[in-house]
């Protein structure tokens, strides 16, 4: 889902398979919700909340520490499928005993929903981190992954096959494939060639009847729907095929960092004009914190072609030959992410220590700000409890594609993006960092999209709404404060997608698609 340079490492999956089935979950006395699991997953994939290994089970992929707190309603169960096939029992025998699933890929879900319920809920987890495969068909270049996958390790594999393919998908290598691509995912290469979504070409989805599908024998809303309308709405996607992109062999990195005495100001004020006007092979955004702009550019081609197209277009940047870092690239993700002295390895790294309380937000600019605007937002960037805003911009093909081609709809007239990102290390000292986040997002809100004041359903921020539930069913008017701000137009079209494919909400969460049941 999403930027999240501060994560560095993710939590190693401990090898329990070695240990006695019943360690992982009691055996049923009947034939409850449990017992019907058993009988088509081996017991050593099922952790009921007595099992000893379940708390190192549920928190391994929680990236954010608000949502390990012992006040957060826990799943009753947790099933770590190997195959579809365990999906598909998950799901029969969720439905048959009245157990609602949440699916956790990579952890990273900004609000937790994937694996907490803000309310008391009878909920169990499928954690898809053992479903990770990766085939690169490179003759046809396309690669087909599972949802438990990394991007890491998509970009990974990719490389491997060919230095120069690639793929569009988020920054930060740890993110699970399958939240990244529901809700749309973008990252370094967006402005060459648009988001994730787009670039998913089949699917292997679970349906709430337990019936496996692809793109031959689902619809066509549902199959434009699983590809950026958000998880756990239309179903379990168990893998995604993509369709993987040029790149050259060479391409070109740089980080500058610009403070307040040094002109930050005025460069990101320009920056707002040039960054969505570049070419589509030039990538700069800005991250800002404290009195700190950094302009972070991915480009693909060689330092030589870089250096008269920035003399051109950005010449107050001053960017000069010993700026440039020329690679494959594979080697800008970890670069970008982590910075000179990563490597490939990272990008394989699933082991995780680093696990702050988190509150991120975002917004749409359609509008340049004025130049007074920024200096009241480095004022911001200065105060006690301040977040950082990592801000990309648009432009070339993520503009040029129509809003309804995919329910991502941030298209054309969007300047740049923002999210806001703000950390802290101790359950105790939220109070700072929450009240700046709050302010900050109050602040801005005459500068940014209206109507709806728009946000990246990856990015999930509860604070835009949670869904009503009335019989036991979402509410479309509950769904639509927070839906139409995430997809625009798009959904009341999921909306009915959802009424057609799930009318009975069964793949729910606080912010899940509502079913829309068209009457005749």
């Amino acid at each position: 889902m999403a930027n999240c340079r501060a994560f560095v490492q993710v939590l190693l999956f401990c090898a329990l398979s070695c240990q006695a089935a019943a360690s992982y979950a009691p055996v049923p006395a009947k034939e409850d919700f449990l017992g019907c699991l058993m009988k088509e997953i081996p017991a050593r994939l099922l952790y009921a909340k007595s099992s000893p290994d379940y708390p190192t089970v549920l928190t391994q992929t929680i990236r954010n520490s608000r949502w390990s707190t012992p006040q957060n309603v826990q799943p009753l169960y947790i099933i770590t499928p190997t195959n579809a096939s365990h999906i598909q029992s998950a799901v029969v025998c969720g439905r048959r005993h009245s157990v609602r699933l949440r699916v956790r890929s990579g952890g990273h879900d900004y609000e937790g929903l994937s694996y907490r319920s803000e309310k008391p809920e009878k909920f169990a987890v499928v954690d898809l981190n053992k479903m990770r495969a990766v085939v690169v068909d490179g003759y046809a270049r396309t690669a087909w992954v599972e949802s438990g996958a990394q991007l890491g390790e998509l970009y990974y594999a990719i490389a491997k096959n060919s230095p120069v393919l690639a793929f569009p998908a988020g920054v930060c290598p740890s993110i699970g494939v399958g939240g990244n691509f529901a809700g749309g995912g973008f990252g370094m290469l967006l402005r060459k060639y648009g988001i994730a979504a787009e670039n998913v070409i089949d699917v292997k989805v679970v349906d709430p009847d337990g019936k496996l599908l692809d793109k031959s024998s689902m619809s066509a809303d549902h199959f434009w729907a699983v590809r950026g309308g958000g998880g756990e709405s239309f179903g379990i996607v168990v893998s995604w095929q993509v369709k993987l992109l040029p790149v050259p062999p060479t391409v070109t990195v740089f980080k500058i960092p610009k403070t307040v005495q040094q002109g930050a100001v005025d460069l990101v004020n320009k920056w707002q004009l040039v960054g969505p006007a570049l070419p589509g092979d030039l990538m700069i955004r800005v991250i800002a914190a404290g009195n700190t702009a950094t302009f972070e550019a991915l480009y693909l081609g060689t330092c030589k072609t870089l250096l008269p197209l920035m003399s051109s277009k950005f010449p107050e940047l001053g960017m000069n030959p010993y700026h440039c870092n020329e690679m494959p690239w594979i080697k800008s993700v970890p670069f970008i992410h982590l910075g000179k002295e990563a490597g490939l390895d990272d990008l394989l790294n699933r082991n995780n220590t680093f696990k702050p309380f988190a509150e991120y937000k975002s917004d749409y600019v359609l509008q340049p700000f004025p130049k007074p605007v920024w200096e009241q937002i480095f004022g911001w960037l200065a105060k006690p409890g301040a977040g950082i805003m990592i801000m990309d911009p648009y432009g070339a093909t993520i503009s040029a594609t129509p809003e309804a081609a995919t329910p991502f709809p941030h298209r054309q007239g969007v300047l740049f993006n923002i999210q806001y990102v703000n950390y802290w290390f101790a359950e105790a000292a939220g109070g700072p960092p929450l009240q700046w986040s709050k302010d900050m997002y109050n602040f801005m809100e005459p500068y940014v999209s209206k109507n709806p004041r728009q946000a990246y359903a990856n990015y999930r921020d509860i604070d835009l709404g949670r869904n009503e539930v009335v019989n036991d069913i979402s509410t479309y008017s509950s769904g639509k404060v927070w839906g139409e701000k995430y997809f625009k137009g798009n959904f009341q079209r999921l909306a009915i997608t959802k009424g057609k494919v799930d009318p009975q909400d069964y793949f729910r969460n606080e912010q899940s698609i509502p079913p829309l049941v068209e009457k005749y």
